[in-house]
């Protein structure tokens, strides 16, 4: 499929309507350059396409929220190069955005581990985002990049736990709470982390280790992961 088709396919299933638009951004989704095409349409397009790494970079270059949660959907994990990912979370401007990447593409990259140690240390709100959901992601589903490479990043998240611009912390927190759930080696790991940013004694730090122990102490968390082992 070329790009100029896509972007048929994409406008034919927009909807586009002033409530919809406001309801995304009431969500704090940039809807500058949205088409508003549904998640589940995105992903029946996708499917449709497979995987297509030149025509991912180049629906990437067309620079609309549809377009690059797209690229993300079809790209090759096995063909992006550290050039690309460094380049495409420079281009990141909304947090859906930065998530789907991350989700569809980013963590099943070889470079997963080694992008979200670096980036969680970067300055920018949305590259330092892409760090913590990074972490978030492999911390699930089938990626299982093993105990010890998810231990390490509990230190960074205690690091960065006194940032408190909207998108960071709400990151941190969801790091922190995907590796919690992992295993129950990695559930103490994380509930000790949350106890020392509670200490922290910054606002962001309070709201991060409250939110975190909540789940990560639960009786539905502590019942899954003792089935698992």
């Amino acid at each position: 499929m070329q790009v100029n088709e896509v972007i048929e396919q994409l406008r034919s299933r927009a909807d586009p309507t002033p409530g919809n638009l406001k309801g995304m951004a009431r969500y704090g989704i940039n809807t500058e350059r949205a088409l508003c095409v549904s998640t589940p349409d995105m992903q029946k397009l996708g499917r449709q396409i497979g995987r297509d790494h030149s025509l991912a970079l180049a629906l990437w270059q067309v620079g609309w929220r549809e377009t690059r949660i797209l690229a993300a959907m079809v790209d090759n994990p096995a063909q992006v190069t550290s050039k690309q990912m460094d380049s495409w979370v420079m281009d990141f401007d909304s947090w859906d955005v930065c998530d789907a990447t991350c989700l569809y593409l980013f963590s099943w990259t070889g470079l997963a581990c080694e992008k979200a140690l670096h980036w969680s240390a970067r300055e920018e709100e949305y590259v330092k985002r892409a760090g913590f959901t990074l972490m978030a992601c492999l911390a699930v589903g089938k990626r299982k990049p093993g105990e010890e490479r998810l231990a390490a990043f509990l230190p960074v998240i205690e690091r960065e736990a006194w940032d408190g611009r909207n998108y960071v912390k709400k990151s941190v927190n969801w790091a922190l709470r995907q590796v919690g759930k992992h295993s129950l080696r990695l559930n103490s790991l994380a509930i000790e982390s949350a106890e020392r940013i509670k200490l922290q004694g910054s606002k962001s730090a309070r709201w991060i280790a409250a939110d975190a122990l909540r789940e990560l102490t639960s009786e539905k968390v502590r019942i899954r992961l003792a089935k698992s082992v």
